[in-house]
Formats: structure tokens, sequence, C-alpha cells
């Protein structure tokens, strides 16, 4: 790009186009490798630190108790380490901190201000998109019809700004990356993948493992199958989830919890799951309020460690050996997403009558 090469035209881009200042910042003047991996750094830690900002102004937003903001930035503080590397090494952190801004903003009764900031998240990489249907229900019942249509359009006006220069200019290149995302195999750490890997060193499953699409992934009729099911399962889950919202109250801690749940069901019933995704639930599930927010930390927390237990150093005992040790911490981890989810989900107990 800083020697004027255009993406999608000219070379090859799997990521969208709102992914792209986060590779191109760092690149300006042309510095080594070292320099830009420095520099990159940098430029996570910036982004962490504004995701620090944005939860404590989602806080305020909900006249949180000390406590209860103390609790929460210190677990999003510690949580690279149970983590890892993984944290400073992706760009993830870019959507994440958009996404947890954007909730701020629309707490904060800056609507459309945070429309256009899960906008720009969706086009940098699609998992904000899920929390647009319970902040535009959000806005409609707090709001009014009238202004959920506006942020809908702040939303759509932030994606086009950001896309339509690249679908216009480079159609064909656009398109295949949106092609190839969307036609991406089971990918080896997904749910699907860790029941296999399950299958297979409890009884003996046969697993074809390829590498395209820069993941290891399981091909064949049943990966295929249990790939196809997890979509439909996710499609479920999440268009469950925006109901329940819309038809309960238009309450701030609602939102916010619908919110991580939606971004956990996303993680969990994805066909790929890699060990970066799990950044976007950092700032999110420790704003939950009470004991099950409590509880969701702690599996949060929980399948951090697992995944650090075998990404990067045992990763490749997973991919190319399927090695047993790594094919039930996977299993372990997409097991505690679950559970994670279900807290999120469950509903309440009823206030008992007087």
């Amino acid at each position: 790009m800083v020697h004027g090469a255009l993406p999608y035209r000219d070379f090859k881009v799997e990521y969208p186009p709102g992914a792209l200042p986060m590779f191109a910042l760092p690149a300006v003047g042309r510095p080594s490798f070292d320099r830009f991996q420095w520099e990159f750094q940098v430029l996570v830690g910036l982004l962490a630190g504004g995701a620090t900002v944005a939860m404590a102004r989602v806080l305020d937003s909900l006249r949180a108790s000390t406590r209860r903001y103390a609790a929460a930035l210190f677990f999003f503080a510690l949580a690279p380490l149970a983590l890892g590397s993984v944290l400073i090494y992706r760009y993830d952190i870019w959507p994440t901190a958009l996404a947890v801004a954007g909730l701020a903003a629309i707490l904060a009764r800056q609507e459309r201000l945070g429309l256009v900031a899960l906008g720009a998240g969706f086009a940098a990489k699609i998992f904000p998109g899920v929390l647009v249907p319970p902040a535009l229900a959000y806005v409609w019942r707090t709001r009014g019809r009238r202004e959920a249509f506006v942020c809908l359009g702040a939303a759509a006006l932030a994606v086009a700004v950001i896309v339509v220069p690249f679908a216009v200019l480079a159609p064909h290149g656009l398109w295949s990356s949106v092609h190839g995302q969307a036609g991406r195999p089971l990918q080896i750490e997904s749910l699907g993948s860790s029941i296999l890997l399950a299958a297979h060193q409890a009884g003996g499953l046969h697993l074809n493992v390829i590498t395209s699409h820069g993941s290891q992934n399981l091909v064949g009729s049943l990966p295929d199958s249990l790939g196809l099911a997890q979509t439909l399962l996710l499609a479920a889950v999440l268009l469950g989830a925006w109901i329940a919202f819309a038809l309960g109250p238009p309450d701030p801690e609602r939102l916010v919890r619908y919110s991580a749940a939606c971004v956990t069901a996303f993680v969990a019933f994805d066909k790929v799951l890699s060990p970066q995704f799990m950044i976007w639930l950092l700032p999110l599930v420790p704003l939950v309020r009470g004991r099950r927010g409590l509880a969701a930390s702690a599996l949060l927390g929980l399948a951090l460690i697992l995944t650090q237990l075998w990404f990067p150093t045992r990763y490749f005992d997973l991919a190319r050996g399927l090695a047993a040790f790594p094919s039930w911490l996977v299993l372990a981890r997409d097991l505690t997403l679950l559970a994670l989810l279900t807290t999120l989900l469950v509903p309440a107990r009823a206030a008992p009558r007087s």
C-alpha cells in the first residue's frame, strides 16, 4: 500500500476494508519489519487504552459502583496475561474497540455516533454487526422509530464510506475476498471440529486436515455438515437473542448483557474460531452486572487460559498431529464458551410478589 498498490485490485486481501488502516499506519515511512512490528504493537496498546475508556463510559452510564468499576477494568487489564501474546500480534482490538465505543455512545444518548462506530466495526471485522439489531431496538424503544431509522442510516453510511470505494475500484477482488471468507471450511478450533477431535481421540474417527484460507481445517462430508449446522445454529441463536431483547424492557443493563451474549454466540458457533476471536469478548463480558457478570467473567477467564495452554506453543501438535492433549483443551474451551453463552442468556429470576 505504501508503494501505491491498491488492495483487492493489485494484491489479494483476506480482511475487510475497514481493517486496512491497522496495516497501513505502522507502514508509513516504510520502516524495517522490526520497526513495523513495534509500531503495530504501540497502536494495539493505544486501542486497548481507548477500549478501557469506552468501558468506563459504559459503567458511568450504568451508574456502576466503585467496586464494579474496579472489577470490570481490572479484569480487562489482566485478561491479556490469561490469553497470551495473540493480543499484540493481531488487529482484532481495532473492531473490538469500535464495538465497545459504539455501545458507550448509545448508552450516553449519542445514538447516531454509536451506530457509526458499530458500522465502522462491521467494515473492519463483521462481528460488531451483531450488535446493530439490539442497539436499534433499544433506540426505537427509548427515542422513537424515526431516530432508529436515522441511526440505521448512519450505520449504513459508515459501512458505505469504507467499502464502496473498493467496490467501485476493485469489485472482483473485493467480491473474491468476501466469497473466500464466507466459503471457509470448518476450522480446526471451532466447536464442530472440537467434537470431531474428541471422537478421533476416543473412538479413532479418521479426520482429514488441510491448510487453506490461512488456517488449518477439517474437510469431508461430516465436517461440512457440522459446519452447515453451526451456521444455522448461529443464525437461530442470534435471531432468538435479538427478538428476546426487543420484546423485553429497554434497559441499559439488558443491552450490555445481550450485546455480550450476541458476540459470544458469534465466537462460539462460527465455523472459524481463531484464538484472536477471544479478544472480542474482553471488554464486553466484564460489563455485565451482578452475580451473572461475575460468573460470566470467571468462565471467560477460564476460556482464555485454556486457549493459551495450546496456542501458540502446541498449535501445530494439534493441527498437524491431532495430538490428544491440545484436542481435549480445544473441546474444554469450546464447551466453556457454551457455558458462558448460557450464563448470559438464561432469563433472570422474577422478583417474588410481596
